[in-house]
């Protein structure tokens, strides 16, 4: 049948992201059943462009907390260490308020823990904690590029400290202990 492979529907990762991310904003989760029917494709064709459900997730929050950071650097009105904090008030602050980000730490504390802290979502908001400092430390050379990479990794572990706090150490978030922490970071190394 040489028509049917034409009919065929091509579904890309880029594709399954995006439907996941909104099942993610209304649901607080992604269920790969659910996420499959309204995405129009097979379960074994979800898995096979996507890999894993850890993986989906992963990508998913990544996703959620990169258009909140770009939202936070647009939004910034002060340079050097006090721009940095900024962003990360912001960012930390919207990603608190988020309703189904909350339902999801406390419906699977495991997988986010695993999955914000130890896997692929850390290495990027180290990597775009990395970019933010070079834009804040461009104009007044506030840490040196050699270190970049180190002081990008342990702000990151400061804020991670904070904003999963109940998963990391059944603690409340102090939010202010954080930011004192990460300002002494930043100013420690320059």
């Amino acid at each position: 049948m040489p028509g049917a492979r034409n009919s065929r529907r091509v579904v890309t990762r880029g594709h399954v992201v995006h439907g996941a991310c909104g099942f993610f904003l209304k649901h607080g989760t992604v269920d790969m059943d659910r996420l499959a029917q309204d995405l129009a494709v097979s379960r074994a064709t979800l898995y096979r462009v996507v890999g894993s459900r850890d993986g989906l997730l992963a990508d998913v929050l990544w996703e959620l907390a990169d258009h909140l950071l770009g939202r936070a650097r647009r939004r910034r009105t002060r340079t050097g260490v006090d721009g940095v904090l900024e962003i990360t008030r912001y960012f930390v602050t919207a990603l608190r308020a988020s309703a189904p980000f909350s339902d999801f730490l406390r419906a699977e504390p495991e997988t986010a823990r695993r999955l914000l802290t130890g896997g692929c979502v850390h290495r990027r908001a180290v990597h775009a904690q990395r970019s933010i400092l070079l834009e804040a430390g461009e104009r007044d050379r506030l840490w040196p590029r050699s270190g970049i990479d180190d002081l990008a990794y342990l702000y990151v572990r400061v804020v991670e400290s904070a904003l999963y706090a109940e998963l990391l150490s059944s603690r409340q978030p102090d939010l202010d202990l954080a930011e004192r922490t990460a300002r002494a970071v930043l100013q420690q190394t320059r």
